[in-house]
């Protein structure tokens, strides 16, 4: 949409370049394939190139004379995932909000600020957006949900598979002493006993349980794709290792990318464009990283927060064509996932979008997608839809996790009965 856009001002000689910028290098990289293809020129910054791209982290060591730009030519400046940058002033600004704030604002024809989650968990301002007073609500420009673009057929529907377990028997040794306690269900246990949800991920049971139901569902998918694969979202480096290792266990092929990874950006582009089944990350590929073809994600991260969650999630959203109208998601029923995935149908969820003190000038907007305005305009366009469908089903199946490895005092054991059920949640 943005390679669109930009297309379309040039075409109406409205603006000269264009400048993009993204938190990754790898989104970076889409953003230079991408305006290329579309617009029939180089983004690369070069001689004869209609623009430049670059990460958020670079904008700081760009010299005057590249700033300068905005002040000779028409550019059109295009930011990606805009909430990584806060700040609505220089005092109160991210490193990143601050560049934007002191470099562009102001300065450029138009700005075009995109984002899928336009919210910060710090709650604080994005930058370049604006806000109600005094209520603090963010103002959108322009809003394309998940509804709508499920309907054009640009995203596939999800389906959110919880895992829970109607009778899990929690054992605890202290000395000689021991006591037995029953709990119905795996929120239960986590709210009433010391067993961690983290230390429920790292148990070789459970990740086994959940692998296989997502493994089952990427054989269903692949006999209609046959390149579709599957995302495993770990906890940490061990944990990737602990999570590729069941995977080979059960003869999936598999890559692993992390921080660590020797040229993970190559690992990450292989994988794109090969059938390898599975890929199993921490956090690269949480947030913009386009590979259409992961179509199942198993979400074993210990991070809980609803922005996070929803990055993940979009990674298996994007369709390659007609035969891959539906995303699969896979998770423990912890309460905290099971309320953001109880929220997915809310484009813009009123209690996050919200700032309890605001003092910002008319700025240029964030919206839930994307927003383009010219200097001065304030018009706002909001909606939201919400629908919503559960379903149950049980599954036959035992495990045991022993989490005495984890904790020393006291030492607490849990097993699972084979009365496991998944809850089956289709927003659309």
């Amino acid at each position: 949409m943005a390679a669109e856009l930009a297309s379309r001002l040039l075409e109406q000689d409205s603006i000269d370049l264009v400048m993009c910028f993204a938190p990754s290098c790898q989104v970076v990289e889409g953003f230079r394939s991408t305006f290329s293809a579309v617009l029939g020129k180089r983004l690369d910054g070069q001689i004869g190139a209609v623009g430049t791209a670059f990460t958020y982290q670079a904008m700081e060591f760009r010299d005057e004379g590249f700033w300068q730009l905005l002040d000779d030519y028409r550019v059109l400046v295009v930011f990606d995932e805009i909430h990584h940058c806060a700040g609505h002033h220089p005092t109160l600004s991210s490193a990143w909000g601050q560049q934007i704030l002191h470099r562009i604002q102001d300065r450029a024809a138009y700005t075009l600020a995109l984002s899928g989650t336009p919210w910060r968990s710090d709650e604080r301002a994005i930058a370049l957006a604006r806000y109600s007073s005094p209520l603090g609500h963010l103002i959108c420009d322009y809003r394309y949900g998940l509804e709508e673009a499920i309907t054009d057929g640009v995203c596939r529907s999800p389906r959110i598979v919880l895992l829970d377990n109607q009778r899990v028997k929690l054992t605890e040794e202290m000395g000689a002493d021991s006591t037995v306690r029953m709990f119905p269900s795996i929120a239960r246990l986590l709210g009433e006993s010391p067993v961690t949800y983290e230390e429920l991920l790292r148990h070789d049971e459970v990740i086994d349980q959940l692998l296989d139901l997502s493994c089952k569902k990427l054989d269903e998918l692949r006999q209609v794709k046959p390149n579709a694969a599957g995302l495993v979202v770990a906890t940490d480096t061990e944990h990737a290792h602990q999570i590729a290792l069941a995977l080979e266990t059960r003869g999936e092929g598999c890559r692993l990318v992390t921080n660590k990874t020797p040229e993970a950006q190559q690992v990450i582009n292989t994988f794109r464009h090969s059938a390898c089944r599975w890929i199993v990350a921490i956090g690269m590929i949480s947030e913009g990283t386009d590979i259409p073809r992961l179509q199942v994600c198993c979400y074993l991260s210990r991070i809980r927060t609803e922005l996070h969650y929803r990055q993940v999630l979009g990674r298996v959203l994007r369709r390659t064509g007609e035969s891959d109208g539906q995303a699969w998601l896979f998770m423990l029923a912890e309460p905290v996932l099971r309320s953001f995935a109880e929220r997915i149908a809310d484009d813009l969820p009123d209690d996050l979008a919200v700032l309890n003190e605001v003092h910002i000038p008319a700025l240029t907007s964030v919206s839930n997608t994307g927003w383009i305005e010219p200097a001065g305009n304030t018009d706002a366009l909001e909606s939201c839809t919400k629908t919503g469908s559960k379903q149950a089903t049980d599954l036959g199946s035992t495990a045991t996790v022993h989490l005495a490895d984890f904790v020393a005092e006291p030492s607490h054991q849990v097993s699972f009965s084979k009365h496991y059920r998944q809850q089956l949640l289709a927003c659309f």
